[in-house]
């Protein structure tokens, strides 16, 4: 059996998308024994309030080796546009993207706050 698969986002969201994630950065701000916030600079979006990073991901990690246990994640998004629902798409690749780069294949269990496409996730290794 032939399967029909449909590309359901355009192009133009495609692109829109990797020139997000291509051009994406990290600043570390704060780091204690078991946690780490990290600033998320994206080139179209800034915080209306500072001009700044566009949002910031909070990771807490594990301090007792348990596999059992996930590192818990937090994105916050401060760029009022990333919480148009229109760009939902853009959230969830950015936020996939960030977990990749700053938690990598751990077991995660992740809380995304922006506005209307807040989100959860879990992402296990197993």
């Amino acid at each position: 059996m032939t399967e029909n698969l449909v590309n359901a986002m355009s192009e133009e969201k495609s692109k829109r998308i990797q020139t997000e994630i291509n051009g994406m950065s990290f600043t570390k701000n704060f780091r204690s024994a078991s946690a780490e916030e990290w600033y998320i600079f994206l080139p179209s979006y800034t915080d209306p309030r500072t001009g700044g990073a566009a949002g910031k991901a909070i990771v807490h990690y594990n301090l007792y080796g348990n596999k059992e246990i996930h590192i818990n994640t937090t994105i916050i998004y401060d760029a009022l546009e990333l919480h148009n629902p229109d760009l939902h798409q853009l959230v969830y690749a950015i936020s996939e993207e960030t977990v990749n780069r700053l938690v990598g294949y751990a077991d995660t269990l992740l809380s995304v706050h922006a506005g209307e496409n807040s989100y959860d996730a879990v992402y296990n290794n197993s």
